[in-house]
């Protein structure tokens, strides 16, 4: 390789033309029709936890050396990659800013958006996470100044200081409408304080968006656990990959998220599943990571229009292809790209995809482990990005029509920096031209919202009348609540009956923006389907099945809530509209709603109708505690519900008596009733009995004193928590030994050079691997399969077939030994098939009886290997 200058913010520096910047990518075999090479290794990205390009080409890396459970700041920056003569290899780098904890970043013109930890300089301890804006006027690839505030606080400063950033705030990105859309971990955030002074609280995790100028902070959806990053599609249909994977039994779920909508975790996740928005799929195992829709016209069309969803726990960048249901979506899983343990991805306006790898970088990051590739189509070449800062109001317009996402998006947002009368009548021309394909209509919609404001009412409610541009302009007239004092009501409600239940969707979704009270009538007349039925006791109802018939009587809910219905929804009680009533009642504590339902069940007719209010008025008994982020749920949550910290209010003392006094004078099967409800709510009412509440620690501090010698706390805990407790356990290297022998490691790997080889030599393990590496591998051994001891299965003549590690192989033969070490030779002529595996021959769990105490003794043993 020649010599390359590399540029840092202090000096020039000359690389080591001895020495490559690039990584030896894995072994694998790469999509058909995408061309794959390293773009930067270890040298110049080591720990790469986020990643943006710019529409031109700069790829922007978060390079991250504190990891998920690091505490210490200074280990962080951000990095300017420039390819300027597009060959796929980098010319020059600056390091754009120094900032702890990179966990988004996002571009837009001389703006450098990035979501990090922020630390004291007096304590030394992190204080929250903010998002912030950095500038680069002068474009030298170095951040102006100092970083501007956008939000504040957007994460738990406890459990950051207590923990690190294992389940904070995560990655950023901006839709088509212009908000930045903010992947929440379920640490959640107490006063988040946005530019405006507006503060918003969040227990748990979720998406939260805010416009670009650090205004008009809300919630947009809630109950996921661990996301990373979001996916959004020209559509504004928004994807997550939940990372659910260490606890409980909850794995990955892929995610369609409708504004308003309740996912359900932790608490609505196992008994109150019919509440909830249910994922589109459970796929078992693994770690969400970076998230991208893609959506460029250089890509091949089996690539193209798919969210592309990362994995780290798996390795792998999948695809998913999305069909519609109703107003959400069901969809495919397909496997696409190996990489050791990815962490985010991009695409600029010319189609080149980045992607970063952690590459086992281990939980606290690595200087030498970590790298980014590139990914192109076949016979990609380069296209240069239009200037737009040159392009005139009709030329911008023009690149709406664009069928690159990349393009449409930039285009949109230098439209808003035009003159505004001439911007939004180009803007608007675009979207009345039928012409056009939907997606640039729709750029045209939310760019012309965007630039008209309240002044754009009369042209989006007129759009309202186009059938296929009538989602798109409900969604834009109630986009903005400062927008919405003259937004006609009758237009949502006669929208709840169209025949499209993607306009009904975004009807009732507006409606709940609206806020207007006399709205409830028309939202109580969604129909609640059958499948509206809790768990049977004692089981766990399906949370990741889609149900097109529950999205929008769900949705009907989360907004008779929003205008606070409550008389409405009291009234309908007994109507044919009682279901859907009831149900948003649950949500509802206030006095009047109490009253109405103990007037109610007085006149109710059915016993199945009485039953129904009974089971409301269970609910209203508790609420949930206000969050003020001293606390968290850990990773091991009590998912019971319906609340997780559950506190009386100013209703139970009325609801207690009512149901007090029907409890003492039921049958037995009556009085069954009231201790199940008593359990099933976390009403503590002692006189109703059933089982037992069911007790957690309210707190993710862990007391390891007390449980460091405790038999099989390592399968109750999450690996993030062992990884803590590893930090602090020296283990005894002669303890780990034995153990070495007495967990049967012995009957798959040697640790001497003589012994007969079986599984992967552990005799130097220590030189190639930190403890954080090894204690991994044993407790997910397929996140990091050794070199050389993939596990693969040939099927040959004769009806044989053979599982094992490949240890030799010719033009004539192939040998491999299976995992007691067992050696086969295979002639290559009666191979029928060969298939390597993605999962390692070693299972998982093979540690769980062991305390922290001797897992660490087990680690410390093996880490001496060398």
């Amino acid at each position: 390789m020649a010599s390359v200058k590399y540029f840092t913010a202090d000096a020039p520096i000359k690389a080591d033309s001895t020495k490559s910047i690039y990584p030896k990518l894995p072994a694998t075999k790469w999509p058909d029709g995408l061309t794959v090479t390293p773009f930067t290794g270890p040298d110049l990205t080591p720990s790469p936890a986020c990643l943006a390009t710019a529409p031109t080409g700069e790829v922007y890396v978060g390079v991250d050396m504190m990891g998920s459970l690091g505490k210490a700041p200074g280990k962080g920056r951000i990095l300017r990659l420039v390819d300027a003569d597009n060959d796929g290899k980098v010319d020059s780098h600056t390091e754009f800013a120094k900032v702890d904890n990179p966990r988004g970043i996002f571009v837009l013109g001389d703006k450098v958006y990035v979501l990090h930890t922020i630390f004291s300089a007096e304590t030394q301890k992190a204080t929250g996470m903010d998002l912030v804006v950095f500038e680069d006027k002068n474009h030298d690839g170095v951040a102006d100044g100092p970083s501007k505030p956008v939000v504040e606080h957007l994460s738990n400063p406890n459990m950051l200081a207590e923990r690190g950033t294992d389940h904070a705030t995560n990655g950023i990105r901006m839709g088509i409408d212009g908000w930045i859309y903010i992947a929440v971990g379920d640490f959640g955030f107490h006063d988040a304080i946005d530019r405006s002074g507006k503060k918003l609280t969040m227990l748990g995790g979720g998406i939260v968006r805010v416009r670009p100028d650090g205004t008009e902070l809300e919630i947009f959806s809630h109950g996921t656990r661990n996301i990373y990053d979001v996916a959004i599609d020209p559509y504004m249909n928004v994807f997550t990959r939940d990372n659910t994977n260490d606890g409980g039994g909850w794995n990955i779920r892929f995610s369609h998220h409708l504004q308003s909508g309740e996912l359900g975790y932790p608490v609505l996740f196992q008994h109150f599943t019919d509440e909830i928005l249910p994922a589109l799929v459970d796929v078992g195992g693994g770690s969400g990571t970076g998230s991208l829709f893609m959506d460029e016209p250089t890509w091949p069309e089996k690539y193209n229009k798919v969210p592309m969803m990362a994995d780290w726990g798996r390795n792998e960048l999948y695809i998913h292809r999305v069909t519609p249901n109703g107003a959400s979506f069901i969809q495919k899983q397909e496997d696409f790209i190996d990489l050791p343990q990815i962490t985010d991805l991009d695409v600029d306006g010319s189609g080149r995809l980045y992607l970063s790898a952690w590459d086992g970088a281990g939980y606290e990051g690595s200087p030498s482990k970590g790298y980014v590739v590139r990914a192109v189509p076949n016979g990609w070449s380069y296209k240069a990005f239009p200037d737009l800062k040159a392009a005139s109001v009709k030329d911008l317009a023009a690149l709406l029509g664009s069928a690159s996402a990349v393009t449409r998006f930039y285009a949109s947002q230098e439209l808003l920096s035009r003159p505004a009368e001439e911007a939004s009548a180009a803007a608007l021309a675009v979207v009345k031209d039928a012409s056009l394909a939907l997606a640039s209509r729709v750029a045209g919609v939310f760019t012309y919202a965007q630039i008209a404001g309240a002044n754009g009412l009369p042209a989006l409610v007129q759009l309202a009348a186009d059938k296929d541009m009538k989602e798109f302009a409900l969604k834009a007239l109630t986009d903005r609540k400062g927008n919405l004092a003259n937004v006609p009501t009758e237009l949502f409600t006669a929208s709840l009956k169209d025949a499209n239940p993607r306009v009904q969707s975004a009807a009732i979704v507006g409606l709940g923006r609206l806020g207007r009270a006399e709205a409830a009538s028309a939202l109580l007349e969604i129909p609640v389907p059958a499948s509206f039925v809790a768990p049977a006791k004692g089981t766990e109802g399906p949370h990741a099945t889609p149900n097109k018939d529950i999205v929008l009587p769900h949705l009907a809910v989360r907004s008779l809530v929003s205008v606070n219905a409550v008389s409405a929804c009291v009234n309908a009680i007994g109507t044919k509209n009682s279901t859907l009533a009831l149900w948003a009642l649950r949500y509802m504590h206030s006095p009047v709603a109490v009253d109405g339902l103990i007037a109610a069940y007085k006149t109710a007719k059915t016993p199945k109708l009485k039953e129904q209010i009974l089971v409301t008025l269970g609910r209203l008994y508790k609420t949930e505690a206000p969050y003020d982020g001293s606390w968290w749920w850990s990773t091991r949550p009590d998912s019971h519900g319906p609340y997780y910290k559950a506190i009386t209010w100013e209703g139970s003392a009325k609801i207690k008596t009512f149901l007090s006094g029907l409890q003492s004078k039921a049958t037995p099967a009556g009085k069954q009733f009231f201790a199940d409800l008593n359990a099933r709510d976390q009403m503590e009412i002692k006189a109703f009995g059933g089982e037992e509440k069911l007790v957690v620690a309210k707190e993710a501090k862990i007391d390891l004193d007390k449980i460091r010698n405790k038999k099989g706390q390592i399968g109750k805990s999450s690996i993030e928590d062992i990884m803590l407790a590893l930090n602090k356990l020296k283990g005894d290297p002669i303890k780990g030994k034995a153990l070495f022998a007495q967990q049967g490691c012995i009957a798959c790997h040697t640790i001497k050079k003589g012994d007969k080889p079986k599984g992967p030599f552990m005799g130097q393990i220590g030189s190639i691997m930190t403890k954080q590496q090894i204690a991994e591998s044993i407790l997910k051994p397929s996140a990091s399969i050794s070199q050389g001891f993939a596990t693969v299965t040939i099927t040959a003549k004769g009806n044989k077939t053979y599982m094992g590690f490949i240890t030799d192989q010719s033009a004539q033969q192939i040998v491999m030994r299976d995992i007691t070490g067992t050696v086969y030779t295979v002639k290559t002529s009666d191979i029928i098939s060969r298939k390597e595996m993605k999962t390692s021959m070693m299972p998982p769990g093979l540690a769980n009886a062991l305390s922290y105490d001797e897992f660490a003794s087990l680690v410390t043993f093996l880490s001496m290997q060398k």
